[in-house]
């Protein structure tokens, strides 16, 4: 298991430094600045990969940018409209440079609109650690009140509206402009971010898209793009939607081990692979994540290692980001299905048995609270995730088990 770490480049308030100090093996980048739809070009990827590679002092790091996260795919792309046959050539001509740089794996989702959704950025826990929570009264009572989506009340159990109701009734302005950053607050270091008039607008274009039109156009891009990443010598890993259930009308296509094992199947070439995210994947307890590994495993090209504390029982329900070892996924479990399936890997001769994982979010502990990083990307939050990671790996990897990081 090769350690990496996300690095959003030098307006990150966690630095290479940082990084050196955590252990990290690699790093877990991407373009945030170059907008979407266009071509990320050996320039802009070659300043990146400098960056990387050296301290804020000047001197060299020693780490180098091994997997891109995200190379976004365009609004357009996943409703095929406007440019989108461009947005493929684009994305397609950024795979080549990408490839011609030395990096050989590209994380990327098919979320619409949002990458990720969470009502709370900064929910304080009985230690006084804080963390990114999702609460569903909370984002009903955005949806029903405030964003007032027509048809959004069906959506939602009588139960739940009528907490909606009480969640809404007690907020104050201040209140309900903080909800609607939260919620359209996307994917940190991202080039676009949501106003709630975006918001609207971007949902309207989606009318009349279902579940199985949105991922027939998934397919579409897969069959276009696979086939060339196989050619190249590159590893797509497609990560699951967050949460994995449908918000805002929208559908969501990769929340479950069926909806990853149809896309597989699809675009059958071992380059069409998975982001095994054990964070977002965890949000729903139908989710069986060392299942998932030891069925899917063989095209799992790279990890996400997070976990989650289910409040509700329900499919869609409230959770919070808990510590790596504290929540509903059994972490030991999982990482020994990785181990597993890197030593078969190992006795097939695949050059990729390692399989890149990064301690996904992390809780904001001791001086993440005044350091104001990214949210969910504390540098000691995601340290003590590392560690504990590391700690199984090393354990499950001694000679009485059987088992090689």
């Amino acid at each position: 298991m090769r350690q990496t770490w996300r690095w959003f480049g030098p307006q990150d308030r966690v630095s290479t430094d940082d990084m050196l100090q955590a252990g990290v093996e690699g790093v877990v980048s991407a373009l945030h600045h170059v907008p979407t739809g266009t071509v990320w070009t050996p320039q802009e990827i070659a300043r990146r990969q400098k960056e990387i590679a050296t301290r804020p002092g000047g001197t060299p790091s020693g780490l180098a940018w091994e997997v891109v996260e995200s190379l976004p795919v365009s609004e357009d792309i996943k409703r095929q409209t406007g440019d989108w046959r461009a947005h493929i050539d684009a994305w397609k001509t950024s795979m080549r440079n990408l490839r011609a740089a030395g990096l050989r794996v590209i994380c990327y989702n098919f979320m619409p609109i949002l990458d990720w959704t969470r009502t709370d950025l900064v929910h304080r826990l009985s230690t006084g650690a804080t963390c990114m929570r999702f609460d569903l009264p909370t984002f009903a009572a955005f949806d029903l009140h405030i964003l007032e989506r027509p048809g959004a009340g069906q959506d939602y159990s009588a139960e739940t509206g009528a907490a909606a109701r009480e969640v809404f009734d007690a907020m104050d302005d201040a209140d309900k402009d903080g909800l609607v950053r939260n919620v359209v607050f996307g994917l940190p270091g991202a080039a676009e971010n949501f106003s709630l008039g975006d918001l609207r607008h971007h949902l309207s274009l989606y009318a009349g898209t279902d579940a199985d039109r949105l991922r027939a156009n998934l397919i579409d891009f897969l069959s276009e793009v696979a086939p060339l990443a196989q050619d190249l010598g590159l590893r797509l890993c497609c990560h699951p939607d967050d949460p994995p259930f449908p918000l805002l009308g929208l559908p969501r296509i990769m929340s479950t081990e069926d909806d990853y094992a149809r896309v597989m199947a699809a675009v059958d070439v071992p380059a069409n692979g998975i982001t095994l995210c054990s964070g977002s994947l965890g949000a729903r307890p139908d989710n069986d994540l060392p299942g998932m590994m030891e069925r899917l495993g063989d095209r799992v090209h790279f990890l996400h290692l997070r976990n989650v504390r289910r409040e509700t029982p329900d499919i869609r329900g409230t959770f919070h980001e808990a510590a790596h070892l504290e929540g509903d996924t059994d972490m030991v479990a999982l990482i020994a299905a990785v181990l597993r399936q890197e030593a078969a890997r190992r006795g097939a001769g695949r050059e990729d048995a390692s399989i890149p994982f990064r301690p996904d979010h992390g809780q904001d502990i001791l001086d993440d609270q005044t350091r104001q990083a990214q949210p969910g990307y504390p540098a000691i939050g995601r340290l003590k995730g590392l560690a504990e990671l590391r700690g199984i790996m090393t354990a499950l990897s001694h000679d009485t088990w059987g088992l090689r990081a």
